[in-house]
């Protein structure tokens, strides 16, 4: 006989058990805590891309869908208790994982291929909007950090922006609903009207991409927009929005350390450094210096697209209506306003240079 053989024969059998049970405990407890609340978000993220694909709905990304789906869900039938801290983990940890994969989106070369004017239009719009919206969401009564949240979805990428804000900023999940909700409204009508303007504005496809590029909120509905109005048009179009995506960690980071100041407490502040913000910055770096096969890239996008599909699905599944409804028209009117101020500060620009 082995001296393995010994030495398992000379371990107590209830230790084992013991063992076993324990094993056994931790696996139902993953099971009843996490799985259930990831698979029902799983499911409303599979009804959003399948809405996607209806005719009429496919003006609205698979992550606006994925909202109203669970708002829908989650109103109607009720959240249930076993799966909330499923919810919760794709609402918090996909989220941040799908911010940093992002960055496979976007290079440095990119940025410099609409030139030195082109980075200071979009530059300057992103901050005046931020600024206008915050200052006068304050000036209206609207709570500040629903105020942030939309200057946030507004000024760099809708949704996307709304979200990483929110890790910095902890607002209401109903804020952040409400957000979204308020963003892809008026970004939707951005994507529709303003390919419809640009010959009563005398704008190129080169002017008219950068406008496109640096005033509509979500980056499908600027390809939308720019790709209307042509080829070239499309193309600048996509590179200024990305352009605004990048300036996303420096606006991040910004609000982490306005966050950390305004706190009475430095020590329970959140750092001005989110770790998803430094991720994002070198995953933007590495995909600058090394070219990635088309198919990882389309991979990336695709894994990209479902993980913020599923943390929006768990923000509509957290999301109460009668608690949106008690926000008032006052947020829906600031991204009204900060809507018409990016599209014609930014139109401003853009003619003057």
């Amino acid at each position: 006989m082995s001296s393995a053989t010994h030495i398992a024969n000379d371990i107590p059998k209830s230790l084992i058990s013991a063992d076993l049970a324990a094993g056994r405990k931790r696996l139902d407890s993953v099971w009843n805590g996490i799985i259930p609340g990831i698979v029902l978000v799983a499911m409303i993220t599979a009804v959003a891309f399948s809405a996607h694909n209806v005719s009429g709905f496919a003006l609205f990304s698979p992550m606006i869908l994925a909202v109203v789906a669970g708002m829908v869900y989650s109103n109607v039938l009720g959240t249930p208790v076993h799966a909330k801290a499923g919810i919760a983990f794709s609402q918090k940890r996909l989220l941040r994982f799908a911010i940093v994969l992002f960055g496979f989106q976007l290079t440095l070369g990119q940025v410099v291929s609409i030139g030195a004017g082109g980075v200071g239009i979009v530059a300057a719009t992103l901050g005046a909007t931020f600024l206008f919206t915050v200052t006068l969401g304050r000036l209206i009564g609207v709570d500040r950090k629903l105020a942030q949240l939309i200057a946030a979805g507004t000024s760099i990428c809708g949704a996307s922006a709304i979200v990483a804000t929110n890790i910095v900023t902890d607002a209401r999940d109903e804020d952040v609903t409400y957000a979204v909700a308020s963003i892809t409204l008026f970004g939707t009508v951005a994507m529709l009207g303003f390919p419809l303007l640009a010959p009563l504005l005398g704008l190129d496809q080169h002017a008219f991409g950068l406008w496109a590029g640096a005033s509509i909120h979500e980056v499908a509905q600027v390809i939308g927009a720019g790709f209307q109005n042509g080829t070239q048009s499309g193309e600048i179009a996509t590179v200024a929005k990305l352009t605004r995506v990048a300036m996303l960690a420096p606006m991040v980071i910004a609000l982490g350390l306005m966050a950390r100041r305004g706190s009475r407490d430095q020590s329970a502040a959140r750092p001005p450094m989110p770790w998803f913000v430094a991720a994002f910055i070198a995953v933007v770096a590495l995909n600058s210096l090394v070219t990635m096969p088309a198919e990882v890239k389309s991979a990336m996008a695709l894994a990209t697209t479902i993980m913020l599909t599923m943390g929006l699905a768990a923000m509509g599944l957290q999301a109460d209506i009668s608690q949106l409804r008690s926000r008032g028209l006052r947020p829906l009117a600031l991204a009204f306003c900060a809507f018409l101020f990016i599209g014609c500060f930014s139109l401003m620009l853009v003619k003057l240079a």
